[in-house]
């Protein structure tokens, strides 16, 4: 089975062997690729509404290459979900006519609380038993933020997506390299009244664990881990105190691009956007009361895989 996630600033595919259907919730997947490419897809349409011709471009060329992996690795089936960036354009058309004729199936623009579901279930399968329920699931993409509380049988109580995300609070707030104090207070408010809204919906203060999903928080645990190289295998469940993404934050938002470039694990297409990805990270710590978050490498990609089951 073939999985594509298409978000705001990254396109993912992960090929896997899925376990038997009668296998139960704590067979896991076995991985055969897992590839990405920053690709910003959404670069631009928090302000123009519109998904730009050069976007499009990166992304197909990205999906070319994916779908003659497809092809070799003889994927039976395929499910790709396009997620913010694709909700938000107007000429999502496009796109889709895009995807059609380069991966052979069209993409499924999914809704928040689709995103949301999908990233649970990646991320709850085959957590750690100390990791105690009920959990509180943030997947911080490029344009928006999936909060979803449930348990350890898959089961969702609540989940709403926000529209705070790496890409879309740089492009809003922090122009300055690095940005200014002004531009960090105008972020972490908007921040802050997003995650308070969401806390309303989604009962997140009740839950016993933290899991923080995408980019954004595993580039920041693989800094507080003080790793030279990044390793998925160290930061896929570690546990990282507040006080350590609060240090990390600020220290990313007072570097330059070129310092954030720099840092070991820092891939370069998130260079830009990983202090406002972080920050979302700090203020959800926060507004939730959380003391510390378990880092995830299994998000919506894993979920999608896992929705071919049966």
């Amino acid at each position: 089975m073939a999985a594509i996630d298409c978000g705001t600033n990254s396109i993912r595919l992960l090929v896997a062997d899925l376990p038997d259907p009668s296998a139960g919730p704590e067979a896991l997947l076995v991985d055969l690729t897992r590839r990405m490419e920053i690709v910003r897809l959404g670069q631009g349409v928090d302000r123009t509404g519109r998904l730009a011709p050069e976007a499009i471009e990166r992304t197909r060329v990205a999906l070319a290459a994916y779908a003659a992996e497809l092809r070799e690795l003889g994927a039976e089936r395929v499910r790709m979900c396009a997620t913010s960036a694709s909700r938000d354009a107007s000429n999502a058309a496009d796109f889709r006519a895009m995807v059609e004729q380069t991966l052979g199936v069209a993409p499924e623009v999914v809704s928040g609380d689709e995103e949301a579901r999908l990233s649970f279930t990646g991320a709850v399968r085959g957590l750690p038993a100390d990791a105690e329920a009920p959990y509180l699931v943030v997947d911080i993409g490029g344009g928006s933020t999936e909060f979803v509380v449930g348990s350890r049988d898959l089961t969702v109580d609540a989940a709403i997506s926000v529209d705070i995300g790496c890409v879309r609070m740089t492009e809003r707030h922090l122009a300055g390299d690095p940005p200014t104090a002004a531009e960090i207070g105008a972020a972490e408010a908007d921040i802050a009244a997003a995650v308070d809204r969401a806390l309303a919906v989604v009962p997140g203060r009740e839950a016993a664990t933290l899991v923080g999903l995408a980019g954004s928080v595993t580039t920041v645990v693989a800094i507080a881990e003080g790793l030279t190289g990044y390793e998925p295998e160290r930061i896929h469940h570690a546990r990282v105190s507040y006080d350590e993404v609060a240090k990390v934050t600020g220290d990313l938002l007072s570097m330059t691009r070129e310092q954030r470039l720099a840092i070991p694990v820092m891939h370069p297409g998130r260079a830009d956007v990983i202090g406002a990805g972080a920050l979302v990270l700090r203020v959800i710590m926060e507004r939730a009361g959380m003391p510390s978050v378990v880092a995830s490498e299994h998000d919506i990609l894993d979920g999608i895989a896992w929705s071919l089951l049966g």
